[in-house]
């Protein structure tokens, strides 16, 4: 029975990952076609190695798939009466055809199909970051009523109910622990490095995952108000805002096309009204006009060189979901970085060892190793990295269990030993000296967790763990200041000594604490209001809410959190942190490549049309030059596929 079910359930897993990928590259289906008849068409045109109507029909094809989502949108554009640059982009390809320039045209359909084709692929995975939010947190909650425990929908439940939380689940519903004690995973809302403890009276929240221990937790959120459901809520509505650059693009189109399209209907109707041109001749001039103003080069400008940063991006391990979001980052001059799995390595290490009444640190070590070594816990972790790290022999602990927020106890050679943190000072009834004492709270001042190792009620030692900055995390800021960023803000739910030590060492501008979800958004919100463009780099599920507040999220893809790359606009996939300054300078060179390509592309269009009106140049010179100014824009965005980081 239950290897039926799992076989139905693996069968629909797949089912529905083969309906997503055919469903996510669909879109890409015509301009792939378009792309491989233009090919086709070109060399056997070029050739001479078929007969012409072979050509025109590849040609035709071209046409057809690469303009189906053009002729649409611009269809729905002018019964709007909207004239954007869809339009011209039509009217170029058809002008192209018209003058026996089928590749030029076919060329142009090509690339913009691509470039709908990439941004609906975008917008799809921003859609499913959302949906995989709302997966977090449990569908069902299991309410206690009287002497019965009924499993009803994590919307039935209302304020004041009690609910179990069996071990090694999520946590269904925000609320406040009435029994028992745990090691709570709350990493998805505050991002804290390391489980935190958590016993009767404290809160806890929806998607946060309990430990070894079952808790009876009372209800004090709707599910619609959970930390969780606000997360979801601040990405829906952080991702209606458009960048700056969309915005500037909608401006511009909106006086362009109308005075490109009137002008030349102006030339072909009224000259010859007025008696200066006949008709055959203000017809001429007109499609002169309209191949020297036609868009080719001004509208493949901008989606040439985002190609080249892109594909160069991509051979360098970054993957950059548009070219809206590589335009924006090179504008931006703050940049918002989470702490842990960011900025740190997001494991904690050993940094100090206290020996009390242990025979020296390996003592300390082999006996907290002993309790430990069995553990997923991430500072159970770390001490057996140190225990493997020293070759160290550990003894054999027998009945091991799991003191919920108190730690870890066991018996060794008949004492009883137990590992946790400073709140088994106040249950073992331990009496430390004075001097002990300050030793412990310097080293939790120092931002470092404390845990105590004590044996046949004697405190062998204390262990001082933390979470190391990344070994490049200096120079990589450095580096960013180096390439104009003003601002670098560390931000993270830890504490805050915690936070001034990870941020004096790394260098960090400034630094912010204690954050939740809707804190970091509000830090990304006031540095947009500041500095304009502002990037954010994370990794988890509770910075998926800043990283689409910011103009442009970037996640760490490697440690990242699925949310967090589905959220995010860059993606860091290797995991490496150098690649920020890298993607950063990347984009910085494709914006200026993007302005030089728009001088060269308009000012051939500025230079040709006023000749092109007069009658001073045939219609050969306008093709020979616009096609010459599409040739040095898209050579000019080529150089991107050379670029090296230098900074």
């Amino acid at each position: 029975m239950h290897y039926h079910a799992d076989c139905d359930h693996v069968s629909r897993d797949s089912h529905d990952e083969t309906t997503g990928f055919l469903r996510r590259y669909a879109d890409l289906g015509l301009p792939l076609l378009a792309g491989a008849t233009l090919a086709a068409g070109w060399i056997l045109e070029i050739t001479e190695a078929a007969p012409q109507a072979l050509v025109l029909s590849l040609y035709l094809i071209t046409y057809l798939a690469g303009g189906l989502e053009l002729f649409i949108a611009s269809s729905k554009g002018l019964a709007k009466l909207k004239f954007d640059v869809d339009l011209l982009m039509l009217i170029a390809g058809i002008g192209a055809a018209i003058l026996g320039k089928y590749a030029e045209g076919g060329l142009l359909f090509f690339l913009f199909s691509l470039g709908h084709a990439l941004e609906h692929y975008a917008m799809g995975r921003a859609r499913n970051a959302i949906r995989k939010l709302g997966s977090i947190t449990p569908q069902t909650a299991v309410r206690i009523e009287g002497d019965q425990e009924v499993t009803i929908p994590v919307l039935s439940l209302a304020v004041g109910d009690l609910i179990r939380i069996r071990p090694n689940t999520r946590i269904a519903a925000d609320g406040v622990i009435k029994e028992g004690n745990a090691s709570i995973d709350q990493s998805a809302i505050t991002g804290e490095s390391t489980p935190v403890e958590r016993s009767p009276g404290e809160r806890v929240f929806a998607g946060s995952l309990n430990g070894e221990q079952a808790l009876i937790l009372e209800v004090d959120r709707l599910a619609e108000d959970s930390t969780m459901a606000r997360m979801i809520k601040l990405v829906e509505e952080a991702r209606k805002h458009k960048g700056a650059s969309q915005r500037f693009t909608d401006r511009f189109t909106r006086i362009f096309v109308p005075v490109i399209l009137l002008g030349t209907l102006a030339l072909l109707v009224v000259p010859p009204l007025m008696g200066g041109l006949s008709w055959s001749e203000a017809f001429t001039r007109s499609l002169t006009v309209l191949v020297a103003s036609s868009p080719c080069a001004l509208a493949i400008s901008t989606p040439s060189a985002v190609l080249a940063g892109i594909a160069q991006a991509a051979r360098n391990g970054v993957l950059i979901k548009g070219g809206r979001y590589l335009e924006e980052l090179g504008m931006v001059r703050a940049i918002g970085m989470d702490k842990t799995g960011t900025i740190t390595r997001g494991r904690p290490e050993i940094e100090s060892i206290i020996v009390e009444h242990a025979r020296d640190e390996n003592e300390l070590l082999e006996v907290a190793g002993a309790l430990e070594h069995q553990s997923t816990h991430p500072i159970a972790k770390a001490i057996t990295r140190a225990v493997q790290a020293r070759r160290l022999t550990c003894p054999v602990a027998s009945e091991l269990r799991d003191d919920a927020g108190f730690g870890v106890t066991a018996m060794l050679d008949g004492d009883t030993v137990k590992v946790g943190g400073t709140r088994l000072l106040e249950k073992s009834s331990l009496e430390i000296s004075d001097a002990l004492t300050r030793k412990i709270e310097e080293v939790q001042a120092a931002g470092l967790t404390v845990m105590l190792v004590v044996r046949a009620g004697l405190l062998l030692g204390v262990i001082g763990l933390s979470d190391q900055p990344r070994a490049e995390a200096r120079s990589v800021i450095s580096r960013l200041h180096k390439q104009g960023v003003k601002l670098v803000v560390m931000l993270t739910g830890d504490n805050d000594p915690v936070a001034q030590r990870v941020g004096k060492e790394t260098g960090v501008d400034a630094i912010r604490s204690n954050l939740l979800p809707e804190d970091k958004i509000e830090v990304i919100q006031t540095l947009r209001r500041r500095k304009k463009a502002v990037a954010m780099v994370g990794d988890g599920v509770n910075d998926a809410p800043a990283l689409a507040a910011a103009t442009v999220g970037i996640a760490m893809g490697a440690s990242g959190t699925a949310v967090a790359l589905e959220t995010a606009d860059v993606a860091l996939m290797a995991d490496d942190l150098t690649k920020l300054p890298f993607t950063i300078g990347l984009s910085r060179r494709v914006r200026r490549t993007i302005q030089q390509n728009f001088v060269v592309s308009l000012g051939v269009i500025c230079a040709l049309v006023p000749v092109a009106a007069l009658g001073l140049t045939p219609i050969w010179i306008a093709v020979l030059f616009h096609e010459g100014s599409t040739l040095v824009v898209v050579a000019n965005a080529l150089r991107l596929l050379a670029y090296r980081d230098r900074s």
